[in-house]
């Protein structure tokens, strides 16, 4: 019989490079999730990452400050208090253009995973 419910209390931090802080609190790292993933993370000032098109949708949660995002060929600003869900196959690319951090939340549905992320060459 599986458990009802799991407590948190604190998550993997993943590395990655640039400065950004991924804590992943669900998902193939922390907990072994396949379904779906949850990660907090701080993108420091004028941080970016390279263009990826995942076979994952991504729900992004802004928490503070906001991101630059560019999806296919159209670019919109995410602030603090707004959402966003992108669809799986869209090509993406998240940025920080501001001096100060940028806080947010990610599921990604099914869980986040490098191979699933499709990054592109930078």
């Amino acid at each position: 019989d599986s458990p009802k419910y799991r407590v948190v209390t604190e998550g993997t931090m993943v590395p990655v490079p640039g400065g950004k802080k991924i804590e992943e609190l669900f998902g193939r790292v922390h907990t072994g999730d396949e379904a779906f993933s949850l990660a907090h993370m701080v993108a420091p000032g004028h941080w970016t990452e390279p263009p990826q098109t995942p076979e994952f949708g991504e729900l992004t949660i802004m928490s503070r400050g906001a991101l630059t995002i560019s999806l296919d060929d159209e670019e919109i600003e995410l602030r603090a208090g707004q959402s966003l869900w992108v669809e799986p196959g869209v090509t993406v690319r998240y940025r920080n253009d501001s001096d100060d951090e940028a806080e947010y939340y990610a599921i990604c549905i099914p869980a986040f995973s490098v191979d699933l992320a499709h990054r592109h060459d930078d």
